[in-house]
């Protein structure tokens, strides 16, 4: 396995406010996960922090667009700076957020490198965009959309970079079975398994059949996305949107494993668990447990392997 090294994007600039005066609290998910020994169980080294601008929307108005814009490019470039220099050095980084606008990060330094593809495990496939909806303005639930080229152009196409993703490089996993999103998926032909799906067919199966079509020579690699709300919230309550009829943990551990043990994962990012909704800590621990499971090679952290 290549070196790992753990670097935290504990931003939180892709939120609404959770209550009028609050601030969303995945900005802690990091310190969550660090307070398990996520570095030292992963045997990784220690990549530092990133540290976000100030979460301040002002007098953004529905209809401004995607609020913080400029707060998220300038945060975009510099964790895509970090990024791009762990993975040209031939290490795997492994990204603590932080929301899922962290994502933006991660493929815009792909893109500078390369052509890369994504394999997104998310309860949502996060594609709002004007095109479909006259809701814009949270780039948490909009960072694919924002990747692929859909939405302003100040997030979209950064250093003339964009899209920073083909729709056809990109594979979705956990998203629920009556997700009103498929209908476009198909239609763009974006890859997808449902909840159901990675049932039906295995989740350690699904995910190998789905690595073998992102190991091709037009890639260069491809970007593993990982969002907590995958998860039931019977297991994992503490994330903004809970839906029901997530991945359990059994069925998440083999699909992460298969994907980030491929040689051509180029980096994992974990996002969206939020501590202050999680008091007794038991959601953080079980996410940092099926992180360190995924690259564990024995014991307990790596049974099922």
């Amino acid at each position: 396995m290549r070196t790992l090294v753990v670097l935290d994007a504990p931003s939180n600039l892709g939120l609404r406010p959770p209550a009028p005066g609050t601030v969303p609290g995945c900005y802690k998910l990091a310190g969550a996960l660090r307070e398990q020994r996520i570095v030292q169980r992963l045997g990784a080294l220690e990549g530092g922090v990133v540290v976000p601008p100030r979460y301040d929307r002002g007098d953004w108005q529905e209809g401004d667009g995607v609020f913080n814009a400029a707060a998220l490019a300038r945060y975009t470039r510099t964790l895509a700076d970090r990024i791009e220099g762990h993975v040209r050095a031939g290490e795997f980084p492994v990204v603590l957020g932080g929301d899922c606008s962290i994502q933006l990060g991660a493929t815009l330094a792909l893109r500078r490198i390369g052509r890369y593809g994504l394999a997104a495990i998310d309860g949502s496939a996060d594609f709002r965009h004007p095109g479909n909806s006259n809701r814009i303005g949270a780039a948490g639930g909009e960072e694919l959309a924002l990747s692929t080229g859909r939405g302003q152009a100040d997030l979209t196409d950064l250093e003339g970079l964009g899209p920073y993703l083909k729709d056809e490089d990109i594979r979705l996993f956990g998203m629920r079975d009556q997700d009103e999103d498929r209908t476009e998926m198909a239609a763009l032909k974006i890859s997808n398994a449902t909840v159901g799906e990675i049932r039906e067919w295995g989740p350690a199966e699904i995910a190998r059949a789905v690595v073998q079509t992102l190991e091709i020579p037009v890639l260069d690699g491809f970007w593993v996305h990982l969002d907590a709300d995958v998860l039931d919230p019977s297991v994992m309550p503490a994330v903004d949107s809970p839906d029901e009829g997530g991945l359990l943990p059994d069925e998440l551990a083999p699909l992460l494993r298969t994907l980030v043990r491929s040689p051509r994962c180029a980096g994992l990012n974990v996002t969206i668990y939020d501590p202050d909704l999680d008091p007794d800590g038991t959601a953080g621990a079980l996410l940092t447990d099926l992180v360190v499971g995924a690259f564990a090679e024995t014991g307990p952290e790596g049974k099922g392997r």
